[in-house]
């Protein structure tokens, strides 16, 4: 196969070669959104760790901790247990069903507010713009070429983007240990090489990816904007350019004058200022594109525009090109947030957060498992009567010493015998389990002389914590010839 070459017969790149962004400063209702959901989001990831919670003596009293050691997450007053990953599962289908119910309703939500890609994007252009200046600025400063003012602020500007990301990646290893634990030894140097290279491994990406890679994450390597694509529909609202109203495009003065001839004049002016403020560099005008995340900065500079020359607001917005025909034909907008798909996701929402309640509140902090013995199945003793033997693992999910009563049903007039237990209450064995472990005991099941006994009857173990009335059961069979 012949390769593509250019009109003067040099072969021709295989891809574009990128060209630098330089978003402008813009105020407005969606900026102010976007300012508010990232203090908000840094604000909960960076200082999360260091809320405290009272679960007791035994326990941990940090509110959020993933505890390797003890293999327990934390999470306030809610505490998973390694077994229970299926909770993990649920999250993770929450968090689907969210994404595309936010996507259903309108676009890439996620994308432009609160990916941490475009959170820690915007808070590292916040910081270029401090030191370098707005647009205007930087690019005029990139066309001089290196001084010593530039040095000193590129200096400045990358020393910031680094403790912002040292930052980053310190906050994330505190939600593995005692956040200020962890900080004391971080400081002075006693704590595990393991740390220190996650910590570097997480200052190097999102120093990478937030203050060089920027939006080519969002249009090359994140998955997103191809599922999303998949998922959308027409009733979807977009960040949309209402053509029918801003076409054709001209100046102020040019659309004075067609409108004092009656010609079509749109309320586009050609300003580019929706151009100049988007963090892709796309321009919306150009209708929907994979690139665009939808943040919303477009239509502030927009209305920006419009208010200074008297116009009104909305030439860019969200919608959908229905609503754009609609408008075109004369009928009034439709918008429909309650359709199949939305109703679908939020269904299945609440049923997984209402299948996960429940189960968290009526979960068991304990747990048994028995094993029958399988040499000898039986004994058969003097006095006619026949012995089983079995064995009994108790897990104790609490994180204080607990004691369990240890009882069986089935088999009428059986007597159980624990060995290695000294305490017992009405015949039955009381096992003393540590705090956040299991514990093995060896039993002896005798069945009384001369009883009616089956080859295999049907026996049930039951462990009775007598602090809480909690009980847990494990059925296996008493054995005779």
């Amino acid at each position: 196969m012949r390769a593509d070459t250019t009109s003067g017969g040099a072969p021709a790149p295989l891809y574009a070669a990128r060209k630098k962004v330089y978003p402008q400063k813009v105020e407005g209702r969606f900026r102010t959104i976007k300012w508010t959901l990232m203090i908000a989001t840094l604000g909960v990831y960076y200082f999360t760790p260091f809320i405290r919670w009272d679960r007791g003596a035994y326990a941990p009293d940090q509110a959020v901790l993933i505890d390797f050691p003890t293999r327990r997450f934390y999470f306030f007053f809610i505490e998973i247990w390694p077994q229970e990953v299926y909770y993990v599962t649920g999250l993770l289908i929450l968090a689907a069903m969210i994404l595309f119910l936010m996507n259903a309703v309108a676009g890439r939500l996620w994308c432009g507010y609160l990916c941490p890609q475009t959170v820690w994007t915007d808070l590292f252009y916040a910081v270029e713009r401090l030191i370098e200046g707005d647009r205007r600025e930087r690019m005029q400063a990139d066309r001089r070429g290196w001084t010593p003012t530039l040095v000193m602020e590129k200096i400045s500007k990358h020393t910031l983007w680094l403790l912002i990301a040292w930052w980053t990646g310190g906050a994330w290893v505190l939600y593995f240990a005692d956040a200020p634990t962890l900080v004391k030894d971080l400081a002075t140097f006693q704590a595990s090489p393991m740390v220190y290279m996650w910590i570097g491994i997480l200052t190097f990406t999102t120093y990478l990816l937030a203050g060089f890679a920027r939006e080519q994450v969002c249009v090359y390597m994140c998955p997103w904007p191809r599922i999303q694509a998949a998922l959308t529909d027409e009733w979807a609202l977009n960040v949309t350019y209402r053509y029918d109203r801003g076409e054709p495009r001209m100046s102020v003065k040019h659309a004075e004058r067609a409108k004092a001839a009656s010609l079509p004049a749109g309320d586009c002016i050609d300003c580019f200022q929706c151009v100049a403020v988007c963090p892709t560099g796309i321009d919306i005008r150009d209708g929907l594109q994979l690139e665009c995340i939808q943040c919303g900065l477009c239509i502030d500079a927009c209305d920006t525009v419009m208010d200074k020359i008297g116009r009104p607001r909305g030439l860019i917005g969200y919608d959908t090109d229905i609503n754009i025909h609609r408008r075109e034909e004369g009928l009034a907008p439709v918008y429909r947030f309650v359709r199949p798909r939305t109703v679908v996701y939020a269904v299945i929402i609440l049923a997984v957060t209402g299948v996960m309640a429940w189960s968290l509140v009526t979960r068991g902090h304990s747990g048994v498992n028995v094993i029958h013995d399988r040499n000898p199945l039986f004994v058969p003793l003097t006095d006619g009567g026949y012995r089983n033997g079995y064995t009994v693992r108790i897990l104790n999910k609490r994180l204080e010493p607990t004691d369990y009563v240890l009882s069986i049903s089935g088999v009428p007039g059986a007597s159980v015998e624990a060995i290695g237990i000294g305490e017992y209450r009405n015949g039955a064995p009381v096992v003393n389990v540590r705090p956040d472990t299991t514990r093995e005991v060896r039993v002896v099941v005798q069945s009384p002389p001369g009883a009616d006994i089956d080859d295999s009857t049907p026996i049930t173990f039951t462990i009775l914590d007598p602090a809480t009335g909690e009980t847990d059961t494990a059925s296996d069979f008493f054995r005779a010839p």
